[in-house]
């Protein structure tokens, strides 16, 4: 390492300017403001360009992060966005959302000795950086950003050979983007009215904006992919049918939208909703927003919101920005072995959000009109490990608690929703409902029919319905166009 490099590595990160804690539950506006250019410039400047990047090793859509770094350094904005989209379709959207600590961050050679060097580089802030200045500048008329999407539009097209993804989420969309930059066409079948999945129904706005996800997507069909919403796999349209229409093969990226509820009395009181039901509606529905948007929410002073994933922490920073006085995460483990991120966590805590831990949920107590009225819970202590690796909850006998609230919000996991499943004869799924398919390539049981995501894997990250699409786009091309990429 030159002695230049050296002392780059040692400053400390660059922190991300936010809105304060107090002002942001007021608004519904993104919480992270970003980096400005010389934020950006100096984060960058901190990357030491190893001889052999660990950090690529941790992206599961395997993004040549020295690549796009190398050239923010040069300055040349063009050439980091080019490096960037020609391994992630959605580079906008994974800046914000993907857990980068544990993946690209947490393989950073700066990280493995953080008092020395000041951290990993924020890989994660550097990539959201380039994707919206990049767009900001081609909006703007820049003739480099210009020339670089005209070529894009230049590819061969091949419209004899037609891909279709079920589902519009990350998984889909990845395999979109890729296939269409080689002059496939492809179309895309969504069940909800809008393209995007999770990152529209599921993440809320002041983590993700609407409108990054829409632009991400008008990119998409800037090169050809066609959106068809409102069309559900295994109703309005089915696996066999779109081969019969002529499609060479189909890409299921159904995700694992049904709810786990936690099966304790009084869970169909009113008042308590599955986390799905109530970020879809004030997500998709703009509840945020009414009545300029006519989705009603259930809003309450007291909320409890059941599990401590992203998933919850999402639920609860809603709840607070719609009004509630008090929301607590009720968790059966303690703070440490929260599964969200980290970021997310301490979000929600500078915004006043109440970790309960050690509390297992027993009963929804409700009154004589079944309203809710609180929470029962079981207090716990930690145990020996489980299969996850994570202290087992134990319950302690005789020691209980309730907790005074009119809406509870489980967020506890999903399953996958049987019916595209059930309507494709020959899906083979393991024992747990999920679709098989080979880790290498994502092919399903049924020849030429790929999936990957959340239907596969169960409730993971969008990165790594990211990497699933990745995988098996690659497979598809190289079968279509008889070449390996």
């Amino acid at each position: 390492m030159s002695e230049s490099s050296l002392k780059a590595a040692k400053r400390p990160r660059t922190d991300m300017p936010t809105q304060p804690p107090m002002e942001r539950i007021r608004n519904y506006l993104e919480v992270a403001l970003g980096y400005t250019e010389a934020d950006a410039m100096a984060e960058a400047g901190r990357c030491i360009q190893c001889k052999k990047p660990l950090c690529r090793k941790g992206c599961p859509v395997e993004i040549d992060i020295k690549g796009f770094i190398g050239q923010l350094q040069k300055g040349d904005l063009p050439g980091a966005y080019k490096v960037l989209r020609d391994y992630n379709s959605l580079p906008a959207v994974c800046g914000r959302v993907c857990p980068q600590e544990t993946q690209c961050e947490g393989e950073c050679i700066l990280g493995k000795n953080p008092e020395k060097t000041g951290g990993p580089v924020a890989i994660g802030r550097l990539e959201r950086y380039v994707a919206d200045t990049f767009a900001a500048r081609l909006a703007a008329g820049d003739s480099a950003c210009i020339q670089l999407t005209g070529e894009a539009a230049c590819r061969m097209e091949r419209p004899e050979l037609r891909v279709a993804c079920i589902g519009g989420g990350p998984a889909s969309l990845t395999v979109a983007g890729y296939l269409a930059a080689l002059g496939i066409k492809v179309t895309v079948y969504e069940a909800l009215h809008e393209v995007g999945g999770v990152l529209v129904y599921g993440i809320p706005e002041f983590r993700l904006p609407k409108d990054i996800v829409r632009r991400e997507i008008d990119a998409m069909k800037a090169l050809g992919v066609e959106f068809k919403t409102n069309w559900v796999g295994g109703k309005a349209i089915t696996v066999q049918e779109l081969f019969e229409e002529g499609y060479k093969a189909v890409f299921i990226g159904v995700g694992a939208g049904l709810p786990q509820f936690l099966k304790v009395p009084g869970e169909n009181s009113i008042g308590v909703f599955s986390a799905n039901e109530y970020l879809t509606r004030v997500n998709l529905g703009r509840a945020y927003d009414f009545p300029n948007h006519d989705t009603p929410i259930f809003k309450a002073d007291n909320v409890a919101v059941i599990g401590a994933g992203n998933v919850a922490m999402d639920a609860a920073r809603t709840a607070l920005r719609l009004g509630a006085k008090t929301v607590s995460i009720v968790y059966r483990r303690t703070k440490d072995e929260m599964p969200a991120r980290h970021e997310e966590l301490e979000h929600a805590i500078e915004e006043g959000v109440v970790l309960r831990c050690l509390c297992g949920p027993m009963e929804c107590l409700a009154d004589e009109n079944k309203r809710l009225t609180g929470l029962k819970v079981q207090k716990m202590c930690l145990g020996e490990p489980d299969a996850s690796g994570r202290r087992r909850p134990v319950a302690i006998e005789g020691e209980t608690e309730v907790i005074p609230v009119e809406l509870a919000v489980i967020a506890v996991g999903t399953r996958p929703n049987p019916i595209l499943l059930e309507a494709t004869k020959g899906l083979k799924l393991n024992k747990w409902g999920y679709i098989e398919a080979d880790a290498e390539t994502g092919e399903t049981s049924i020849h030429n029919v790929f999936a990957g995501g959340d239907i596969v894997t169960g409730a993971a990250t969008v990165i790594s319905a990211m990497g699933a699409g990745r995988k098996s786009a690659k497979e598809i091309a190289k079968r279509l166009l008889g070449m390996d990429l």
